[in-house]
């Protein structure tokens, strides 16, 4: 399996490198309608394409802010052929692992009447198992001792449960940090393996514990049990419009979300995992990593589509944000 570096772009040098890693990346098509309407051929506005999916945006997200990343991405077909022109526009340095099967789309509609958003996700390619240990040889051959990796959206089709955990061990004998954003059985699987970082929502943190969190309380006694279990080092529980919480061995703090006008929800949990992980190799404490991220979420949810965060509007809401609320 032949793995193509960007031509046009060189690797990223850096003190402490970061390299995301993207199996399942989708070319995000979003556009609007007045109504969405059963049975009905809706009729609808301009459109946009992005090249989407967690670690890809992730890389968009430091590259927007001002740093460097490494996106090592599985892309095929025509549809990849496209994806792959349009995150060499962006200036995003990368390595394609090709497969044989074609790069999926996603659709977003924004309902122009209600302000409601559709979001229709498609199931990624069949892998191989040549192709799926392409990517991990990829990203071995990319990891920098001292850096991070990110792994981060959720898994095609032929690519085993255990494929983050594979990640977050390549990451652990390489002397990286690792930093995992999945859900199911594959989330379960890397904790078990042991990451630094994990991004979880309240259902997935809620299928970890194997317990209801109907209460604040519950919801921080559960990511400090993930800290205390060793499964991660820092537990970010993202909480949409309720804010976020952080929990690690000094603790467990808090932070609301900065109030913006909401565009489009996508993208905006890996703006968070990006701006996170970008302070985070600048030498910044967990804390103050944690302030960017939630920053750079909400940022990101203010624009439209798939466009991420600029780094003078993180740091202009990081202005607004109160002191964390600690546990």
């Amino acid at each position: 399996m032949r793995i193509m570096a960007s031509a046009t772009f060189p690797l990223p040098t850096r003190a402490r490198p970061i390299v995301t890693l993207t199996v399942n990346p989708a070319l995000d098509i979003s556009t609007s309608t007045a109504q969405v309407i059963k049975d009905h051929k809706m009729r609808c506005g301009p459109s946009r394409i992005d090249p989407g999916g967690g670690g890809v945006n992730v890389a968009r997200t430091i590259q927007s802010l001002g740093g460097d990343a490494l996106a090592i991405y599985a892309a095929g077909g025509l549809t990849g052929a496209t994806y792959r022109q349009l995150l060499e526009a962006e200036n995003v340095p990368s390595v394609v692992v090709p497969i044989d099967g074609t790069t999926r789309e996603s659709f977003t509609v924004d309902e122009g009447g209600s302000g409601e958003q559709f979001r229709f996700v498609l199931q990624g390619p069949e892998f191989s198992e040549a192709e799926w240990r392409s990517c991990l040889a990829a990203l071995e051959a990319a990891i920098v001792p001292g850096g991070y990796v990110v792994a981060s959206g959720s898994l095609p089709p032929g690519v085993p449960t255990n494929f983050y955990a594979q990640v977050a061990r390549l990451a652990h004998q390489r002397g990286a940090r690792s930093i995992i954003d999945t859900s199911g059985d594959a989330l379960a699987a890397a904790l078990a393996e042991g990451v630094y970082l994990v991004k979880p929502s309240l259902r997935e943190l809620s299928e970890l514990v194997g317990r209801e969190l109907s209460t604040e309380q519950a919801e921080v006694d559960a990511a400090a049990e993930l800290v205390a279990r060793g499964s991660a080092q820092l537990v970010a529980l993202t909480l949409g419009d309720q804010g976020a919480v952080l929990a690690s061995a000094a603790g467990v703090i808090r932070l609301p979300v900065p109030h913006v006008q909401v565009q489009s929800a996508v993208g905006a949990g890996d703006a968070f995992l990006g701006a996170f992980v970008w302070r985070l190799s600048q030498g910044r404490d967990p804390e103050a990593a944690f302030r960017s991220a939630v920053c750079a979420g909400s940022a990101t949810a203010a624009k439209p589509a798939t466009e991420m965060c600029a780094i003078a509007e993180v740091e202009a809401l990081e202005k607004l944000l109160p002191e964390a609320t600690r546990y």
